[in-house]
C-alpha cells in the first residue's frame, strides 16, 4: 500500500488541469480492478464511440456531444482505459458531465473485486466517495465524518493518514477533494497523474441518463 496523501494531489489546483473543467460540469472517476474497459462500459448501458487518444481529445468528445445534442441531453461521455495498479491490471473510467452509473452498476461492476470511486456533480457542492468490494457497498461519504456503508468505520485509519478527519471538520486548509484522490490511491495501488491521463488511449461510449443517478 503506498503511503500517499492528499498533498501529492495538490497538481489537480493548477491553472492547466483538466479538473477545474471537470467540477463544473461534473465528473466521475472510478477504478476497478480486473475488468476490461469494454466490459466497464457495457455494464454501464454505453453506446460505444470511438477510440481516442489523450484527456483532451476526450474532452473535446464531450464538448460536441453537448453541442449536438444542445446541452439539453443528462446523458455523460466515459472514457476508459487500462492501468497498473495493486495486483496488476485495472481499468481507470472518466465520466463526464454526471455520474457515471447507478448503485446496480456499481454493486455489479465490482462482483468478485475491488471498485473505488469519486464524483462531483457540477456547479453544486456534492462530492462523493465510494467503495465497493465483491458487490458491497463499504464505505461511502459525502463528509468524510458522515459515512455509510455496509463497514463505515473501516477506512477511518486511513482517512486520517490522507488527511480527512472521520470524527469532525476537518483542518483549516485541508483540500479534501486531494484527499480523496489519495485515498483512492491507498484502496487501488493507481497513482493518478495529468501525464496518465494526457498521454492514455480511451474507448469512449456515451453512457444514457436512464443508467445514471446523482450521487
Amino acid at each position: 500500500m503506498t503511503s500517499v496523501t492528499g498533498a501529492d494531489y495538490g497538481w489537480i489546483r493548477s491553472s492547466s488541469s483538466w479538473f477545474g473543467y471537470a467540477l463544473e460540469i461534473g465528473y466521475t472517476l472510478t477504478l476497478v480492478r480486473g475488468v476490461s474497459p469494454d466490459r466497464l462500459l457495457d455494464l454501464a448501458g454505453a453506446e460505444e464511440r470511438e477510440v481516442c487518444t489523450g484527456l483532451g481529445r476526450l474532452i473535446e468528445r464531450h464538448q460536441d456531444f453537448m453541442e449536438e445534442t444542445g446541452y439539453w441531453d443528462a446523458s455523460v461521455v466515459a472514457g476508459a482505459c487500462t492501468v497498473q495498479g495493486e495486483g496488476g491490471q485495472w481499468t481507470l473510467a472518466l465520466a463526464l458531465g454526471g455520474d457515471l452509473g447507478s448503485p446496480e452498476f456499481m454493486a455489479a461492476l465490482s462482483t468478485g473485486t475491488r471498485a473505488v470511486s469519486h464524483s462531483s456533480n457540477g456547479g453544486k457542492p456534492m462530492h462523493f466517495f465510494h467503495w465497493h468490494e465483491n458487490g458491497e457497498l463499504r464505505v461511502t461519504f459525502e463528509r468524510a465524518a458522515v459515512r455509510d456503508g455496509g463497514t463505515p468505520d473501516e477506512l477511518n485509519p486511513l482517512l486520517r493518514e490522507v488527511g480527512l478527519n472521520p470524527d469532525g471538520d476537518d483542518a483549516p486548509g485541508t483540500d479534501g477533494k486531494a484527499a480523496v484522490f489519495a485515498l483512492a490511491e491507498r484502496l487501488t495501488g493507481v497513482r493518478v497523474t495529468e501525464e496518465l491521463l494526457a498521454g492514455a488511449e480511451y474507448r469512449t461510449g456515451e453512457i444514457p441518463e436512464a443508467m445514471t443517478t446523482a450521487g
